[in-house]
C-alpha cells in the first residue's frame, strides 16, 4: 500500500508583529482538508536556531548544534513542504535563510511549495525560494500563492479592517489549489523515486 505523504507547513517570519501566521493556518486548513495526507505546521520560532555556524553543512559532516540537530528530525520526518513567507527588502526574511542552511539531507529529493505575501505579492521571496530548493536538491511547484495589492490589505492590519483570509478566496483560491494539486504530485513521485516515505529514506 502506498505510503501516506506528509507535509509541512513552515511559517518563516519570527518577529512579534508578524502577519504569516494568519496566511499559514489558512494554508494549513486547506491542505489538512485533501483526502490522503498528512499535515503539519512547523513555526521557525518553536526551534530557536542559532546563526549557521558549523564548520560544513551536514552533508559532510554532523551537526554539533543541538537545536539544529532537532530542526533536521523534524524535516526527515516529512516528504514535502509549503513555505510561508513575508517579501523582506525583495526578498525572504533572514531567518528563513538560516532555516534552511541548517540541513541539507533533509531537504534532498522533496518537493516544495510557496505562499508569499507583501510587496508585487511577495514573488521576489518565492524566487529566491526556488533558487535556494534548486540547490538543496528539491523539486518546486510552478503554481504558488502570491497576497500582494488589494487582497493584501483586506487581510493584512495595515488595512485597517482586517478581513479573514476566506475574503479573498476568490483571489488566491485556484492559485492554492493549483500548488497543493502539483505539490501532491511531485510529492508522490519523489517518494516513489527514493522508495517510499521520509523515515525510509532517512533510515537507508
Amino acid at each position: 500500500m502506498p505510503a501516506t505523504p506528509r507535509i509541512a507547513i513552515i511559517l518563516g517570519a519570527t518577529r512579534e508583529s508578524r502577519f504569516g501566521a494568519k496566511p499559514a493556518e489558512w494554508i494549513l486548513e486547506r491542505a489538512k482538508a485533501r483526502d490522503g495526507w498528512e499535515v503539519e505546521l512547523l513555526d521557525l520560532k518553536d526551534f530557536d536556531l542559532p546563526l549557521f555556524n558549523e564548520v560544513a553543512s551536514n552533508a559532510w559532516m554532523p551537526t554539533e548544534d543541538a537545536n539544529a540537530r532537532k530542526w533536521q528530525e523534524a524535516l526527515a520526518r516529512f516528504d514535502g513542504f509549503i513555505f510561508v513567507t513575508p517579501e523582506y527588502n525583495r526578498s525572504i526574511p533572514g531567518a528563513l535563510k538560516n532555516a534552511p542552511d541548517q540541513a541539507y539531507v533533509e531537504w534532498n529529493r522533496k518537493a516544495f511549495g510557496i505562499v508569499s505575501y507583501g510587496s508585487v505579492g511577495g514573488t521576489r521571496a518565492a524566487e529566491h525560494l526556488r533558487t535556494i530548493g534548486i540547490e538543496l536538491q528539491m523539486a518546486a511547484t510552478r503554481s504558488a500563492v502570491h497576497i500582494g495589492g488589494g487582497d493584501f490589505f483586506a487581510v493584512h492590519p495595515l488595512g485597517g479592517d482586517p478581513k479573514p483570509m476566506e475574503a479573498i478566496e476568490g483571489s488566491i483560491g485556484n492559485s492554492a489549489d493549483a500548488m497543493l494539486d502539483e505539490l501532491d504530485w511531485w510529492t508522490r513521485a519523489t517518494m516513489a523515486a527514493r522508495g517510499g516515505s521520509a523515515a525510509l529514506d532517512t533510515a537507508a
